[in-house]
């Protein structure tokens, strides 16, 4: 199958749609699937306001209907409902064209909690992106039912997965600091509520991995965290290894593939009892979900660690992929 596929964010973005978007393609394609990706890298860009390591494209319209038709796909899937998005979106709805979406970011929050304007304002857009789509595809159950209970139609499931050779509990150490160790992986931005971790009274070190708009402001204000930038592969495995407890403070994610990442290398979870966290952690002994992080923080150190990476090995990127590629809509 000829695959195009229409993203907003990709390389050189390191996020959790980037990774779940380039582990499908590289689960199918030596199955013989073919994907074209439509990303910012093929487009003049801008900045995004607000988050300016996030560029934006310019009038992607231009030559899409060119480059739709030499890559002659057989499905076609927007990723996100970014300038991209839109785009090919219009594209197809004007063509009378099948597509799929899917639903990685909690779009109405994020917008709400950089701008004063109502969530109900992003979720009418959201909405009106989706409507059309054959399918859309959300990570989790709850996920689900919440858009459901918002009008959203036509919703299918896509699970996730992780790779569980890459992070494994002993994967060497990067770490040499005051135990406990807890943990934040991810992007450094105010959506992600990295603040209610780093606000918790806590004995021992505090590490956020990552980088973001927010990390200057976070670092200024909380000098004894150890921020340590952006990690990608084994160096990545390696502080995740060395990490006690994963603190995982956002309201906001759909699904939360670090908290995979964090349980595949032996690290129990502390989070909000949100979807994502409900979905990845609840029930299964791995994690501690409470509104009061600080005692979901303590609690979560005495789980087990084989239990974690026990439940982890369950998440498989082979059946994400196979999801993905089922909820396909063929154009004949």
């Amino acid at each position: 199958m000829r695959i195009l596929l229409a993203t907003d964010a990709w390389y050189p973005q390191i996020n959790g749609v980037v990774r779940t978007l380039n582990r499908v393609r590289e689960e199918l394609e030596p199955q013989g699937d073919v994907f074209e990706v439509l990303a910012p890298h093929m487009f003049r860009t801008f900045p995004c306001p607000t988050y300016p390591e996030i560029r934006l494209a310019v009038l992607p319209q231009i030559g899409l209907k060119k480059r739709i038709e030499a890559f002659r796909p057989d499905a076609i899937h927007i990723a996100t409902e970014g300038p991209i998005g839109v785009a090919l979106r219009g594209y197809c709805v004007k063509h009378k064209l099948p597509f799929t979406t899917s639903y990685h970011t909690r779009f109405p929050e994020y917008l709400s909690a950089r701008i004063p304007v109502s969530a109900d304002v992003g979720y009418r857009f959201m909405r009106w992106f989706h409507r059309p789509s054959s399918g859309v595809m959300v990570a989790t159950q709850s996920m689900r039912e919440e858009l459901e209970s918002r009008g959203f139609e036509r919703l299918v499931d896509w699970t996730r997965g992780v790779d569980t050779a890459l992070f494994r509990p002993e994967a060497p150490h990067a770490l040499d600091l005051p135990r406990p160790v807890y943990m934040y992986v991810g992007r450094v931005a105010v959506e992600k509520n990295i603040k209610a971790f780093l606000d918790l009274e806590l004995d021992g070190s505090k590490v956020v991995v990552g980088d973001g708009p927010q990390r200057a402001e976070l670092e200024a204000a909380f000098p004894d965290v150890h921020f340590v930038g952006a990690k990608q592969g084994e160096d990545l495995a390696a502080h995740y290894a060395s990490g006690d407890v994963f603190v995982f403070p956002s309201r906001t994610d759909t699904f939360g593939l670090v908290m995979l990442e964090a349980l595949a290398s032996g690290m129990p979870v502390a989070a909000y009892p949100v979807p994502g966290p409900l979905d990845v952690v609840n029930g299964a002994g791995v994690g501690i979900l409470s509104e009061d992080l600080g005692s979901a923080t303590r609690e979560a150190i005495k789980i087990d660690r084989d239990h974690c990476r026990e439940h982890a090995l369950k998440f498989s990127w082979a059946n994400c992929a196979q999801m993905f590629r089922d909820n396909l809509q063929p154009l004949s």
